[in-house]
């Protein structure tokens, strides 16, 4: 025994007391460091399956021409109401003089209308003076012709007389029937007129209409920016023809923020209520913490929203834990300034017990 003793130096003794010192120190580690995860599993739910989003919507054309110039490079920024891009407006110029041409043509026809009503309408009033003369001349000649018919009667007149009296008298009748006929053709005209008229107003509607349709397309061929943004990859050169619709290109709204869609397993989400705090670390900024909020969890699990959703009721079922998309909203904006669409995160929030 004392020789096994002796075996032992104190160079070993002084490395099996590192050596231990240095596996408790480990074992110390490892139970520390199992104590932390085990408390924030208990506490908190976390992903990596989450993603930076902002709204990225294209920029399009209304009406279809030759690129005349473009105001905008690649990853810039752009405030609202800033000029992208021209389109040659020529043709567009021509139809709206064109309407403009049509519209004073319709104007100056509903002027010659009202003054031939006006001109008509006076045509009518002296038709109308005409009937109270022919009226009057009527009763004068009807006057006559009774006392000629007395006088004949008596043998005071002659046949002749009498005869003439009732000629006159069917003079007087027909003069005053055409008076009324006039008067009332007249008044017809007036209301044909004035239907007419109704018509070149309509027209004058439609000719308006069609003139700020014609003005449209020419502010049309003005592209600007819809709000604050930046724009993405440019594609497009001027003297290119483009269509009504195309896109042209796509600008990030900077007006709308940025969030994150973090896809928490369906067994995560049971504790999770709107408005809860979130913190999120991106792989671009490792350590560097972002503040935000739920705001909203998806209604149905991400599958259930691609173009084929799953329908386990057709074959073998096999049972995988579904993803439930959670939308964080930063709350530190000119922090998440840096942040950028798409860039991968780990999302990490506290449960509600």
């Amino acid at each position: 025994m004392r020789a096994k003793k002796k075996n032992y130096t104190r160079t070993d003794q002084l490395i099996t007391k590192i050596t231990a010192w240095i596996a408790g120190i480990i074992v110390l580690i490892l139970v520390g460091w199992g104590c932390i995860s085990l408390w924030d599993l208990y506490h908190y739910e976390e992903t990596n399956d989450a993603q930076v989003e902002e709204y990225i919507n294209p920029v399009t054309s209304r009406v279809t021409g030759y690129i005349r110039s473009i105001k905008y490079e690649e990853n810039q920024e752009v405030k609202k109401g800033d000029t992208l891009l021209i389109i040659d407006n020529s043709e567009y110029k021509l139809s709206e003089q064109e309407a403009e041409a049509a519209l004073l043509n319709a104007e100056a026809q509903i002027r010659v209308m009202e003054s031939n009503e006006q001109t008509t309408a006076k045509v009518a009033d002296v038709s109308q003076s005409q009937i109270a003369s022919a009226k009057a001349k009527l009763w004068k000649q009807q006057q006559d012709y009774d006392r000629y018919l007395k006088l004949f009667k008596v043998e005071s007149a002659t046949l002749q007389q009498l005869e003439n009296s009732k000629a006159a008298l069917e003079v007087a009748n027909s003069e005053y029937k055409s008076a009324l006929n006039s008067y009332q053709a007249s008044v017809s005209k007036v209301n044909d007129i004035k239907s007419q008229k109704d018509v070149y107003l309509a027209e004058i509607k439609r000719r308006e209409a069609l003139l700020k349709r014609n003005k449209l397309d020419v502010g049309y061929t003005v592209i600007t920016a819809p709000y604050h943004g930046k724009m993405g990859r440019r594609t497009i050169q001027e003297g290119q023809l483009i269509q009504a619709g195309q896109t042209l290109a796509f600008i990030v709204d900077q007006e709308a923020g940025k969030w994150v869609i973090a896809n928490f397993k369906e067994t995560q989400i049971a504790a999770m209520h709107l408005q809860d705090k979130a913190s999120i670390e991106t792989d671009a900024f490792p350590g560097e913490h972002f503040e935000g909020r739920v705001v909203s969890l998806s209604p149905a699990t991400g599958a259930r929203f691609s173009l084929l959703p799953p329908d386990n009721s057709t074959g073998n079922f096999v049972k995988v834990v579904q993803r439930i998309p959670v939308k964080i909203r930063l709350t530190d904006g000119h922090q998440a300034e840096k942040l950028r669409a798409g860039m991968n995160a780990n999302v990490i929030i506290a449960k509600h017990q």
